[in-house]
């Protein structure tokens, strides 16, 4: 009997560890290789528009770009907002949980009804159900205070943040994103 080409698979009492190890593991991988920080914060690719026909491309390159890292940015500042709100504070940590098994950690595309859901739909779903969940609980002026923080700290990166070392790559451009062109 051979067992060529299958997938050895471990049964007993180690599937918690199993579990634990491949989260972990997957959260180093997908909140670490996406869009590296060290690229998105990369001194030498920082300069003022010439004029502002020139920073609505960047706008649209950067945010299609550093997407997940915006989303990062966005979601530090929200939860450092609510840390005298205890009641929204549960809320949100509730809801970083589904942005990390939804959003951050997918492996693969989410399928719903049979169809593929865009990484796009997720992200402007998730952040419509996290904002209107959040203002229930009352924190209004902190969340929405947090929110125009987050989006101006997004757009001056955006427009301040070259693109000419990022180009459109055919995979990418089927996800809808970017790749960095390896600069030396």
């Amino acid at each position: 009997m051979t067992t060529y080409g299958t997938i050895p698979t471990s049964t007993g009492g180690g599937s918690n560890l199993e579990f634990l190890s491949r989260a972990k593991s997957r959260i180093k991988t997908g909140l670490g290789t996406r869009r590296p920080w060290k690229e998105m914060f990369n001194f030498h690719s920082l300069n003022f528009p010439h004029n502002i026909s020139e920073a609505f491309p960047r706008v649209k390159t950067n945010i299609g770009y550093f997407r997940m890292n915006y989303a990062i940015i966005m979601l530090i500042i929200l939860f450092l907002s609510l840390l005298w709100h205890p009641i929204s504070l549960i809320v949100f940590v509730v809801l970083m949980a589904a942005w990390l098994f939804l959003y951050f950690l997918r492996d693969e595309p989410l399928v719903v009804f049979g169809r593929v859901v865009d990484d796009r739909v997720v992200l402007v779903v998730l952040s419509v159900v996290t904002l209107v969940l959040l203002l229930l609980t009352g924190a209004t002026v902190n969340i929405l205070m947090a929110v125009l923080i987050g989006v101006v700290v997004v757009l001056v990166h955006s427009v301040v943040r070259r693109t000419d070392d990022l180009f459109l790559d055919e995979d990418g451009a089927e996800a809808g994103g970017y790749l960095a062109a390896s600069s030396s």
